[in-house]
């Protein structure tokens, strides 16, 4: 087994630790934002979801934010915060209400949140290189 493999195997059995402090993202906390736009309401909803990501990367702990549209039209946007303070921190801001209360009301025709805390995590990275 040559470094890479052993690398690579090192990755895939969880040997190597991912995330803040070696822990694997444990106690990471993660919300699970489903949602449906109302169709008059695209336009005006992306606005609103730009500035609310641009604020979101501002906001201590932020590990990170990602958005995704499915064909069918489902949104999923994950947020992962480093604890629990700092993501209720982010669901009591502001301007974070302010677009949430716009949201039900203008916005969405459904949306659907889950906030999880982290438990375990493994990660998996292709070593580098042609075989990879």
């Amino acid at each position: 087994m040559d470094e890479r493999e052993r690398q690579a195997a090192r990755t895939a059995t969880g040997d190597r630790a991912s995330g803040a402090g070696g822990d694997g993202g444990k106690g990471r906390v993660v919300t699970i934002f489903r949602s449906r736009l109302r169709p008059e309401s695209r336009e005006a909803y992306e606005s609103v979801a730009a500035e609310m990501e641009r604020l979101a990367r501002t906001m201590p702990g932020l590990v990170e934010v990602k958005s995704f549209a499915a064909d069918d039209g489902e949104r999923v946007t994950i947020v992962v915060f480093d604890s629990l303070e700092h993501q209720r921190a982010w669901r009591d801001h502001p301007e974070h209400r302010r677009a949430q209360l716009a949201g039900q009301r203008r916005f969405y025709s459904e949306y659907d949140i889950s906030v999880c805390e982290v438990l375990r995590r493994r990660r998996f990275e292709a070593a580098p290189g042609p075989d990879a």
